[in-house]
């Protein structure tokens, strides 16, 4: 099979011949069709996402989507053939989505929505179960929540926006002046994070008591703002990029909660694998119950085009998710 390797930490991956692999118990061998890119995957080639625990030469690529080319012993209520999607590899030693086939824990993988393209699924894994763990299983975000996502029309954010509403809640969002627009598109009411002091924004909007949910996807200066922006005792704040240090004086004095998202948690240690691919079921039903869209960049790259694909992250070129497709879907 064809397939993009990392050889060194600061490299372009470049095109190799690998062979294909098959699926032992419990695992799916999935012809891939399109693969997501992140953030992450950029810090990974350039070696600065240690946490990741990926070793060159090695295949990147954490989120696809694809279909079901071969079925190892025990592997669920899957059939050849099926469309699927997952955040299934490209880290922790188990090579990612950036080849024509890849092995997959059957845990980690759930039916692909039917009414999203090959393309859209691809783009949704990693910031769909990011934003559920953080709304859904952290905060528990209900309908008579405020809810405030700090980037609203960035990767994670722009999903959680329809998470939190798809819940009942009234959701507020912070972006540059630029991002503004997307944000109301969504369904948020948009705060310009450059223009509004945090004091301001929780007094206009929640008349000073503060906001039940924050989702922090900045770090931070933003999670400390975070802090000053939730409600007293029953508010809680979740990042996930809650990694510096930072004073817990404000949070404390409100009596309020603090949670930390880390996603790669189950795929680097082994458990909570089912729960991935349980959230993924439930984003599909939201997806084809219209209430949940990916934003993805309208760019077309190939497997061959992914320093290009990772160049347009980087640079902020892009307007939504990019996906490169490695297979034809037909």
């Amino acid at each position: 099979m064809r397939a993009m390797v990392l050889e060194r930490f600061g490299a372009t991956p470049v095109p190799r011949a690998l062979p294909r692999p098959v699926p032992g118990p419990g695992e799916v061998l999935v012809r891939v069709t399109a693969s997501g890119v992140n953030p992450l995957d950029i810090k990974i080639a350039a070696g600065a996402a240690a946490h990741a625990q990926v070793h060159p030469p090695a295949v990147l690529g954490i989120d696809l989507a694809g279909t079901v080319a071969a079925l190892g012993p025990n592997a669920g209520d899957f059939a050849i053939g099926d469309a699927v999607y997952g955040m299934t590899g490209g880290i922790g030693g188990v090579a990612g989505s950036l080849a024509e086939y890849a092995i997959v824990d059957a845990e980690l993988l759930a039916p692909a929505p039917r009414t999203l393209a090959p393309r859209q699924a691809a783009a949704l894994p990693l910031v769909a179960i990011t934003a559920w763990e953080a709304l859904i299983d952290r905060a528990h975000v209900g309908p008579d929540d405020r809810v405030l996502v700090h980037g609203g029309a960035g990767g994670v954010g722009h999903i959680a926006i329809q998470l939190a509403r798809a819940a009942g809640a009234t959701v507020f969002a912070t972006g540059s002046h630029r991002s503004l627009t997307t944000i109301r598109a969504l369904g948020a009411e948009p705060i310009d994070r450059t223009a509004t002091p945090v004091e301001d924004y929780v007094r206009a909007a929640t008349g000073g008591t503060g906001f039940d949910v924050v989702l922090d996807t900045g770090g931070g200066q933003t999670l400390d703002d975070s802090f000053l922006a939730v409600r007293r005792y029953t508010g809680r704040v979740v990042s996930i990029l809650g990694w510096g240090t930072h004073n817990l004086a404000p949070l404390s004095f409100r009596g309020a909660s603090y949670s930390g998202v880390f996603t790669l948690l189950p795929l680097l240690s082994g458990e909570g694998r089912a729960h991935h691919g349980e959230i993924l079921r439930r984003v599909a039903e939201l997806a084809d119950a219209s209430q949940l869209t990916p934003l993805v960049d309208d760019t077309e790259y190939g497997l061959a085009d992914v320093a290009a694909a990772h160049r347009a992250v980087v640079d902020g070129s892009n307007t939504g998710k990019v996906v490169i497709t490695v297979t034809d879907p037909r």
